[in-house]
């Protein structure tokens, strides 16, 4: 997931780079470490002054979490909650700790684990609940840092851009056509690094942790169901045809009904009369 990213992102400015040095008569103008230092110093101090440091250091966690983590399986998924309800059906406790000791999915662990200690199914779905709406709230907050960022670096492109305009037009006079036309420039690049910075940096990955959330969220209501028909003491094959039903790709659905209508056969209308 991860790498995916970082290769997209990088091919990217990869095309950026190419076509300033296609494009460009001198490319180093795009190069300006002090519109840099605007735009990314800028950025940086709204952002602090905007969320406290303790959710900026989450933030930056899960972006290095993309690049570890490894994409989820549903169907192990799906799997492993049918084994734990036939598990549960013969109502071998033993065998079910067992399980859930080689299991790294602490939210199934918490949720099969206060089915054990007999507490009501209505107690664990609230239980349960209540963490996916902690996780889809932190998480959310986590991704909307980025957010900002993509707004921040655009406004502060502007101010280097304002920076540069005033510089000049404060040594007018003392300069050549060409020396402005230089200034002008260099006075853009600003403008140009924010827009790429939001649009190829923090957008991304404002989307990418926003997915992975979506994701996380289907995958935890997927066992929240699971657990509930194990606590409704449904049967196996019972829930691993519920169970599928988050891990079916809808547009598979669409498709299907999408023949039945051209399939079905048109009937006639049902007013007028036939001459």
């Amino acid at each position: 997931m991860g790498t995916r990213f970082l290769i997209h992102g990088l091919l990217g400015m990869a095309l950026i780079a190419a076509a300033i040095l296609l494009s460009a008569q001198q490319p180093m103008l795009f190069v300006n470490v002090t519109g840099m230092l605007v735009v990314i110093g800028g950025s940086a101090a709204a952002l602090f002054a905007s969320y406290p440091l303790k959710d900026i250091r989450n933030a930056l966690n899960q972006v290095k979490r993309l690049w570890q983590e490894k994409p989820v399986d549903e169907m192990r998924e799906v799997e492993r909650l049918v084994t734990l309800a036939r598990l549960w059906q013969r109502q071998d406790l033993r065998a079910i700790e067992s399980a859930l000791d080689q299991t790294p999915n602490r939210f199934l662990q918490t949720g099969v684990q206060l089915l054990i200690a007999n507490v009501p199914p209505g107690d664990v779905a609230a239980t349960l609940g209540w963490r996916i709406r902690r996780l889809k709230v932190r998480e959310q907050a986590e991704a909307r840092i980025f957010h900002s960022l993509a707004t921040y670096a655009p406004a502060f492109g502007m101010l280097g851009t304002l920076i540069g305009l005033v510089n000049m037009m404060l040594g007018m006079q003392d300069q050549t056509p060409g020396d402005m036309t230089s200034h002008w420039a260099v006075a853009l690049v600003t403008t140009f690094y924010g827009m790429v910075l939001a649009n190829l940096v923090f957008k991304p990955i404002a989307t990418k942790l926003e997915r992975r959330t979506e994701k996380r969220l289907l995958l935890m209501a997927m066992m929240l169901e699971g657990v509930n028909l194990m606590g409704m003491r449904r049967s196996p094959a019972y829930i691993r045809e519920n169970l599928m039903s988050f891990v079916t790709h809808y547009d598979d659905e669409l498709a299907s009904q999408i023949e039945e209508s051209q399939t079905a056969t048109p009937q006639e209308p049902a007013w007028g009369n036939r001459p």
